[in-house]
C-alpha cells in the first residue's frame, strides 16, 4: 500500500474538480470557497453532475446530504441516483438543487423548543468549503455531501452552522487587528484545529456479555484488576498484533478520505491508544473527526473488536480526551500565534496573546461548558484529564514576558530554550524548547498553538471551537475599536497590552491543577469551579454569553436556550439510561450470582460439617457472613435507587430534574457499585456473571 497514491482516492477536492470541471465553473466554485457568495444555478447543475459521475465510476448508487444534529454525531438519509424510468430504463442524475438544498423531515431529532413536532420541515445545504466524499459501508458506496441543517425559521439545528458564523465573526475582527499593524494582503484569518483522538478497544465477545457498555458506553460496574497503569508499560508500549491490524486498516479508510491520521500509539491505561491528525481548517477538523470516530467504530468491527469512546469506559485508570489543538493563520501563510524567537519584541503576538487571555478569562464559564456532557463529569480531574477550573498555562517564557509587563509594563527580554547535552560524545546536542510543557492545564499554549484538554472523546469538536472563535473575536473586536482610534500606536498598543494582561492575569497558572491548593487558590481568585455538566448549563443563557453570541450573529437567544434544554435533556436520559442499568444488572445479573455462590458456600458448610464435626470451617462462615452482609447492603441500594429514580423521573421540570439526577440518583447509583464491586472479588469467578476488568482491558 502505497499512502501517497490512496490518499484523498475517495474526496470530490480541489485537484478532482479541477479535472472533472470546466475552467470557468471551477473558478466559480473556488471563488465561493475562498471569498463566500453564491453558486450560480447553471454551475451548481455542472458541479453536481460532475460530482455524481465520479461517485459513480467509484461504485456510489446513493447520495447524502450529511450533517451534524444536536444529537453530536451525524446524521444521512440516502437517495439514489436513479430517476423515473421512461421506456423501461433509467438513468442516473444529481441536479445542482439536490445538491445545495435538501429538505428532510428529521423532525426526531432534538431541538430544544425550536420547532413543533407538526412544524417539523428543515432544510439541509451544501457546505461548499468542506469537500464532498464517498463512504464505503456494508449499505454500499455513498457519497456524502457534508451539509448544515437548520429549521424552515432559520435556527440552527446543528453544531456546523454555529461553528461556520464564529469562524467568518473571528476572521473578521482578526483582520481588524492585522490592518493596524500594516497587513493588507492577508483576506482571511482561518482557526485550524488538530484532534488528538483517544479511545480504548475491547474484545466484541466480551462486550457482548456486559449490558452496561451495550447501553451506556461505560462499565456501571467493576472492581479494579490486580494491575491497571501503574507501570506505564502500556503508553508508548509496542502495539499488539490485534490492535496493530486494526490501526492499519483504520489508515487505509481515514486516508482515503484525506484524513491526514499520522500518529498512533498506546495510550496510558491498559487498552486505550490515540490517533492525531495533522491540522486543517476549524470547520474540516470537525467533520474529518466525526468521520475518524465514526471509522473507528466500523473498523474495530471487523476485527471482532468494539472501539469505546466514552470519556470513562472504566473506574480508577485513565479517561479519554480529544485535545483541541487551536491555531491562527492567515491565507497568506503567516502563523499569529508564533511568538517567534523573541516574544517581549513581537508586538503583534503580544496583543493578540493578551487578547486571547482576556477571552478565556472573561468566559472562562461558556469555554468549560463547551466541553460539558455526562461522560465528561467522570474523566475531569484526574488522571492525566484536566480540573474543570479553566487556566492558562504559557510555560516558562511567556510566563515570564507577561510577569515583566505586569509587574513593568514592558518586557525587556524574554527567556531562550538553549541546548540540552545529554554527556554521551555520540549522541547529538539538542536544541531545548523554551518551556516545559503541563499535563494538567485545561488550555497550554505549546509553542504556536493553544491545546484545550478539556474536549471528551466522545463529543463534537464543534462547540469548543465555535466558543473558542467567538471569544476571541469579542476581544480582537474591542481591542480594535480601541486601537483604530489610536494617535501613537505603538504606545497605546503596548498600554493595552499591559492593560489586559494585568487585568487578566489570574487565569494564568503553571502549577498542578491536580491539587487541592489550585482549588482554594483559583476561588481566592474569583475563578469559576463548576465541575458538572449540570453546574456548567446555565451558563448557556446569561446576558454575558447571550449579548457575545448575538452581536457576532453566531446564536441567538432562542437557539441558545434550545441548547440548554437539550443538555438538561440529554443529562437526564443518560444518568436515567444507566441507572436503569444498573437495576437492571443487579437483579437479573449479580444479585442471583451471590446468592447462588453463597448457597452453595452454605451447603458445603453443612456437608463439611457433616462429614468431619469437628473440621474448622470459619473460614468458610467468615466468608459466607461477608457475602451475606454485602449482599443485604447492595439489595438495600437497588431498592432505593428504584426509587429514588422513579421520584426524580416523575418531574416536569426539565433543570430540576436534571438537577435531582446528578444530587440524588448519581450518589444512589455510586451506593449500589460499592457493594457489588466487593462481592466480585469475593465469589468464585467463574460464577460472576460478567466479564471483569481484568478480562475486559488487557484480553484484546
Amino acid at each position: 500500500m502505497n499512502a501517497a497514491e490512496i490518499f484523498g482516492s475517495n474526496v470530490f477536492n480541489e485537484t478532482v474538480m479541477r479535472q472533472c470541471l470546466p475552467p470557468k465553473v471551477f473558478d466559480e466554485v473556488m471563488q465561493v470557497c475562498r471569498a463566500g457568495g453564491q453558486l450560480s444555478m447553471a454551475s451548481a447543475d455542472v458541479v453536481a453532475n460532475a460530482m455524481k459521475d465520479w461517485a459513480v465510476a467509484k461504485g456510489a448508487t446513493h447520495y447524502t446530504h450529511w450533517f451534524q444534529p444536536l444529537t453530536g454525531i451525524t446524521a444521512e438519509k440516502h437517495d439514489s441516483f436513479i430517476t423515473v424510468p421512461q421506456a423501461g430504463r433509467t438513468i442516473l442524475k444529481l441536479t445542482g438543487k439536490q445538491l445545495i438544498m435538501g429538505e428532510p423531515d428529521a423532525s426526531s431529532f432534538p431541538s430544544g423548543g425550536l420547532r413543533s413536532t407538526h412544524y417539523a420541515r428543515g432544510y439541509t445545504a451544501w457546505d461548499m468549503t468542506s469537500p464532498a466524499f464517498v463512504k464505503e459501508q456494508a449499505a454500499g458506496v455513498i457519497l456524502c455531501i457534508p451539509t448544515v441543517f437548520i429549521s424552515y425559521t432559520g435556527e440552527a439545528l446543528d453544531n456546523k452552522t454555529p461553528l461556520l458564523r464564529s469562524m467568518q465573526a473571528l476572521s473578521e475582527q482578526a483582520l481588524r487587528v492585522l490592518r493596524l499593524f500594516g497587513n493588507t494582503s492577508a483576506t482571511k484569518v482561518i482557526p485550524s484545529v488538530g484532534a488528538e483522538q483517544e479511545y480504548f478497544l475491547i474484545d466484541r465477545q466480551k462486550y457482548l456479555s456486559r449490558r452496561d457498555l451495550i447501553y451506556t458506553g461505560r462499565t456501571l460496574f467493576g472492581a479494579k484488576a490486580p494491575k491497571g497503569q501503574e507501570l506505564d508499560d502500556q503508553y508508548f508500549g509496542v502495539i499488539r498484533e490485534r490492535v496493530g491490524s486494526f490501526m492499519k486498516d483504520l489508515n487505509t479508510e481515514l486516508w482515503k478520505m484525506g484524513i491526514t491520521a499520522t500518529t498512533q500509539h498506546n495510550e496510558v491505561a491498559p487498552g486505550q491508544h490515540e490517533m492525531a491528525p495533522i491540522y486543517s481548517d476549524a470547520n474540516l477538523a470537525v467533520d474529518q473527526n466525526q468521520l475518524a470516530m465514526e471509522t473507528m467504530k466500523r473498523i474495530a468491527t471487523r476485527h471482532g473488536l468494539v472501539c469505546l469512546l466514552h470519556e470513562k469506559p472504566y473506574a480508577g485508570v485513565n479517561g479519554s480526551g480529544k485535545h483541541n489543538n487551536w491555531s491562527l493563520s492567515t491565507d497568506t501563510g503567516e502563523r499569529l500565534l508564533d511568538p517567534g524567537s523573541s516574544p517581549n519584541d513581537n508586538l503583534q503576538f503580544l496583543l493578540i496573546l493578551a487578547c486571547i487571555l482576556k477571552a478565556v478569562d472573561e468566559h472562562a464559564d461558556i469555554l468549560r461548558q463547551s466541553a460539558a456532557n455526562t461522560g465528561n463529569d467522570q474523566r475531569l480531574g484526574a488522571q492525566e484529564a484536566p480540573p474543570a477550573i479553566v487556566s492558562i498555562f504559557l510555560g516558562d517564557q511567556l510566563d515570564n514576558v507577561a510577569d515583566q509587563i505586569v509587574n513593568n509594563g514592558v518586557a525587556a527580554a524574554s527567556l531562550k530554550g538553549g541546548k540540552l547535552d545529554m554527556g554521551v560524545n555520540t549522541l547529538p546536542v539538542l536544541r531545548k524548547d523554551a518551556t516545559d510543557r503541563n499535563r494538567t492545564s485545561p488550555f497550554a499554549f505549546t509553542g504556536n498553538k493553544f491545546e484545550f484538554r478539556m474536549v471528551g472523546s466522545s463529543d463534537s469538536l464543534a462547540n469548543a471551537n465555535t466558543v473558542l472563535n467567538a471569544i476571541v473575536a469579542e476581544a480582537f473586536c474591542e481591542a480594535a475599536d480601541l486601537l483604530e482610534k489610536a494617535g501613537d500606536f505603538e504606545h497605546d498598543a503596548k498600554t493595552l497590552i499591559a492593560e489586559y494582561m494585568i487585568g487578566h492575569s489570574r487565569i494564568i497558572f503553571n502549577g498542578n491543577g491536580y491539587s487541592d491548593e489550585w482549588v482554594r487558590e483559583a476561588a481566592r481568585r474569583g475563578l469559576p469551579n463548576l465541575p458538572s455538566m449540570v453546574d456548567a448549563v446555565p451558563t448557556l443563557t446569561t446576558e454575558k454569553t447571550v449579548s457575545l453570541f448575538e452581536k457576532f450573529g453566531i446564536f441567538t437567544r432562542p437557539e441558545l436556550e434550545s441548547r440548554a434544554e437539550i443538555m438538561y435533556e440529554t443529562y437526564s436520559k443518560t444518568v436515567n439510561i444507566e441507572a436503569q442499568t444498573m437495576v437492571h444488572m443487579a437483579g437479573k445479573h449479580y444479585i442471583p450470582a451471590v446468592i447462588h455462590f453463597t448457597t452453595r458456600l452454605a451447603n458445603s458448610i453443612n456437608a463439611v460439617r457433616t462429614a468431619c464435626p469437628e473440621a474448622d470451617v470459619s473460614a468458610q462462615t467468615e466468608l459466607l457472613q461477608k457475602c451475606s452482609v454485602l449482599l443485604s447492603s447492595a439489595k438495600r441500594a437497588l431498592g432505593e435507587l428504584g426509587r429514588i429514580s422513579a421520584e426524580v423521573n416523575a418531574y416536569d421540570d426539565v433543570p430540576r430534574m436534571a438537577r435531582e439526577f446528578h444530587d440524588r440518583v448519581v450518589p444512589a447509583m455510586a451506593a449500589l457499585r460499592a457493594p457489588v464491586d466487593e462481592l466480585e472479588l469475593l465469589v468464585d469467578k467463574d460464577m460472576w456473571p460478567v466479564p471483569t476488568y481484568g478480562d475486559l482491558m488487557f484480553e484484546v
